[in-house]
């Protein structure tokens, strides 16, 4: 549980670190801190509830880490935010930093996925349109929610998360 402690906060300090620069930027500050044991037992009830959530994407992100297969996270959220692209040559030179870090053969943090869908990604990103990647999107996803998910909602950080903390007389003050 230390190890994933260590990695957890690693990963809440980078991304509260870039979101108060961002946040400082719209006039609003947000922390993040330890969510409650109501609102990580809400991650079981569905992955997105999971991904939606800061916190507990950094501990799943932790956890696949620990699994090491923290690219299938990082190929998914790259290509979230590659849907966000706005600008037509952002998208092309994004789509070809995906493809370079996720897709090709030998790449650094190359997904599981079939040959046809990979050849699909290298001809439609020759023009590159905001549903080139989806269908490898949508695989990686089934992936994590179908396996690592389950595994993530077994383990011991989850469970240690969701465990309510007794009250005892000293902490009610009397």
């Amino acid at each position: 549980i230390k190890d994933w402690k260590t990695r957890l906060s690693y990963f809440l300090q980078n991304s509260s670190n870039s979101n108060k620069r961002k946040s400082k930027k719209a006039g609003k500050h947000r922390n993040y801190f330890r969510p409650s044991p109501e609102e990580a037992q809400l991650w079981s009830e569905a992955f997105d509830e999971l991904l939606a959530n800061k916190y507990g994407l950094a501990a799943f992100r932790a956890f696949l880490k620990s699994e090491f297969c923290e690219e299938n996270i990082e190929f998914w959220l790259a290509c979230e935010d590659f849907k966000k692209t706005k600008s037509p040559q952002k998208l092309t030179s994004k789509a070809k930093k995906i493809y370079n870090d996720f897709i090709e053969k030998e790449a650094p943090k190359e997904i599981n996925i079939d040959f046809q869908t990979k050849n699909m990604i290298a001809q439609n990103i020759q023009e590159a349109t905001h549903n080139c990647f989806s269908a490898a999107q949508k695989r990686v996803y089934s992936l994590m929610e179908n396996n690592s998910y389950p595994r993530f909602l077994e383990s011991e950080f989850y469970q240690e998360l969701c465990k309510k903390t007794p009250i005892t007389r000293a902490a009610q003050g009397t």
